[in-house]
C-alpha cells in the first residue's frame, strides 16, 4: 500500500484514463452491469466506479484519508488485471468491461 497521499493520487491519475462523463456514462451500460463480482445487486467494481466518478470530481483539498485508500484500492486492481490481459482482441471482453468499471479503458 502506498503511504504517501502525492504518491497515491499520481498513481490514481496514471490508471485512471476515463474522465468522470466517460465512466458516469459507461456505468449506465447493461455492459458495464454485466461484469463482475456481485454480492448482492451491484458488483464490487460497479460501486467502485460510482466511487471513482465522485474521486476525480473531488477538489483535491477535500480527500480524506478513506479517498485516498480507495485510489490506492483502484491503483492495485487495475496493475493485478492489466497482468491478466487475454490474448487476441479484448474489444467486447468482459476483461476490458471490468477494467472500465474501475475507470481504465485499455484500448486508450
Amino acid at each position: 500500500m502506498i503511504k504517501d497521499e502525492r504518491a497515491v493520487a499520481r498513481k490514481f491519475g496514471d490508471v485512471v484514463n476515463m474522465t468522470a462523463k466517460q465512466l458516469e456514462d459507461w456505468l449506465e451500460t447493461e455492459e458495464s452491469r454485466s461484469v463482475g463480482q456481485k454480492e448482492g445487486g451491484e458488483s464490487t467494481g460497479h460501486a467502485s466506479g460510482r466511487r471513482i466518478v465522485d474521486l476525480i470530481r473531488k477538489q483535491k483539498s477535500d480527500l480524506t484519508g478513506q479517498d485516498y485508500e480507495h485510489m490506492n484500492k483502484v491503483v492495485g486492481y487495475v496493475h493485478r488485471h492489466l497482468a491478466q490481459r487475454p490474448s487476441g482482441d479484448v474489444t467486447d471482453t468482459p476483461w476490458r468491461y471490468s477494467l472500465m468499471n474501475w475507470g481504465h479503458d485499455p484500448l486508450k
